[in-house]
Formats: C-alpha cells, sequence, structure tokens
C-alpha cells in the first residue's frame, strides 16, 4: 500500500474514532500541544480503564507507530501511562497481546487495537504474561496484586482514590419486591407484563435479525463484520465483497486469503 493510500486509511480511521462517543477511545498527536493530527506515523491513544478493576477511572495513554508496512502489519504500541499489570512491562510498557502479533489482520484498525488493550486490563493473562513478577503475583497472590494494581493507577493513571468504607459494585438489594402497594395481587400483573416485554424483544430480534440475514446477500455476517469495524456501512463491504467475487460458501465463515482481504479494502477505500 502506498503511502498517500495509507494516510486516507488512517485518515478515515481516526474520524470514525472522533465520531465514536460511546467507546471512550481517543485519540491525539503524539506531539504535545498539537491542536491536530498532522503526523500519521505517531500517535497517542487514550482509554479509562474499565470498571470493576483495579485500573477503574485511570487515563490510560499509549504511544502507537505506524510502519510502512500497515495495514498488513500491526501498530506498534506499547503504555506511556506506568500500569501494574502481567502482560505490561513495568519499566517499558511493552504489551504483549495476541492482537498486536500473530493475530492481527488488515481488517483491523487503531480503535479495535485500543478496545483489545482496554479489554486486556479486564482479562489479563498471566500464563502468556509480559513481566514475570507481575504475573507471579497475580497467580499467587492476588489480593495484594489488586492493591498494588490500583495503587500504582491512582499514582500514575489519575484514578481517583475509593472512599473509605465505600463498597465498589454499587449492587442494591432494596426495593426488589413483587408485590403490589397493598402487599397483594400486584405480583401477578407485574410478572405478566414483564412475560409480555420478553415476548415484544424476541420478535423484535428475530425481525431484525431477518432484516441483518438480508442485508449481507447471504455473505457469513462475521467475516462482513470484520470490514464494518474499519468504519464502513454493511452495504458497501457487501458490494466489495461482490465486486472482488468473494465466495458466499453457503453463509458459512471461512478465512479469507491475504490477497481477497487487499483487494477487499483496496476497492472500500476507492483503489480499484
Amino acid at each position: 500500500m502506498t503511502a498517500a493510500n495509507r494516510n486516507r486509511r488512517l485518515q478515515k480511521e481516526i474520524q470514525d474514532i472522533h465520531k465514536d462517543t460511546h467507546s471512550g477511545i481517543s485519540l491525539t498527536s503524539a506531539k504535545s500541544n498539537a491542536p491536530e493530527i498532522t503526523d500519521f506515523t505517531r500517535f497517542h491513544g487514550h482509554f479509562r480503564g474499565p470498571p470493576d478493576t483495579p485500573y477503574e477511572g485511570g487515563f490510560y495513554t499509549i504511544d502507537i507507530h505506524i510502519t510502512g508496512e500497515y495495514p498488513f502489519k500491526p501498530p506498534e504500541m506499547r503504555f506511556v501511562t506506568k500500569i501494574w499489570h502481567p502482560n505490561v512491562s513495568s519499566q517499558t510498557g511493552a504489551i504483549c497481546l495476541d492482537t498486536l502479533g500473530s493475530a492481527w489482520s488488515p481488517v483491523l484498525t487503531l480503535k479495535s487495537a485500543l478496545i483489545s488493550l482496554q479489554s486486556l486490563l479486564s482479562s489479563p493473562e498471566p500464563k502468556d504474561p509480559q513481566d514475570a513478577e507481575v504475573a507471579s503475583m497475580l497467580l499467587t497472590r492476588p489480593e495484594e496484586f489488586a492493591h498494588v494494581a490500583r495503587q500504582w493507577a491512582v499514582r500514575y493513571a489519575d484514578a481517583p482514590k475509593p472512599t473509605p468504607g465505600s463498597g465498589r459494585t454499587g449492587a442494591s438489594t432494596s426495593g426488589s419486591s413483587s408485590t403490589g402497594a397493598d402487599g397483594s395481587g400486584g405480583g401477578n400483573d407485574e410478572a405478566a407484563l414483564k412475560e409480555r416485554r420478553k415476548a415484544e424483544d424476541r420478535e423484535k430480534k428475530k425481525v431484525e435479525e431477518r432484516k441483518r440475514r438480508e442485508a449481507y446477500h447471504g455473505y457469513n455476517a462475521a467475516m462482513i463484520e470484520r470490514f464494518t469495524g474499519m468504519g464502513f456501512q454493511v452495504e458497501q463491504v457487501v458490494a466489495a465483497f461482490e465486486y472482488v467475487e468473494i465466495d458466499k460458501a453457503g453463509g458459512e465463515e471461512y478465512e479469507l486469503e491475504e490477497e481477497y482481504i487487499g483487494d477487499v479494502t483496496a476497492r472500500l477505500f476507492g483503489e480499484m
């Protein structure tokens, strides 16, 4: 892929991240105080630590380096914010994650890579560590690990300090009675209403699923969604599949050859 085409793809990826207000992922220039991204070889990615983890509420920054082989090779990423995690070096910020290595695919994006990193904070893999000391603590002394990880989140990622005596789950066990206001009779009506709503939801999901299958023109949904993750609409991806003459295989999922992935990607970006 030429530098111009690579930059055009990156511009689209950046726009997709800026438009997405739900994922919590953001992207800025690696140059401090730069109002706009003008260097398409270096970025800073940002996300919050996920809830119900020692990293909750922390603000984490990732250094991103785009090589000349992107998107056929993954971006080079490392944590700028210090973090106590078995799959991240506590010294250098180096990351051990399949998505940034052997599991990388050209259909993945900066956004999907950052979301995978955020998910890694919720699901550490101590048996495949980047930092052996941290992994050993998690496996043998999990409570101590959680304490140290939280300390680091407060110190380095500006996570809020827990209020003394406060709970972390926020679960409530009050107000769950199914009786009516007079203590009788209301439970049956409420149960019937819940059942009706469930039936309506099931029917709505069936209709949505039928429309979704029709939109894919017989292609496997998972294969199409690998490309919609780049910010394209289903209709655009389906049209590109049909242009390149991708086999529908009866709707079954299979692994596309790299040549076909490149052709579909090129078609989506208007390069063929």
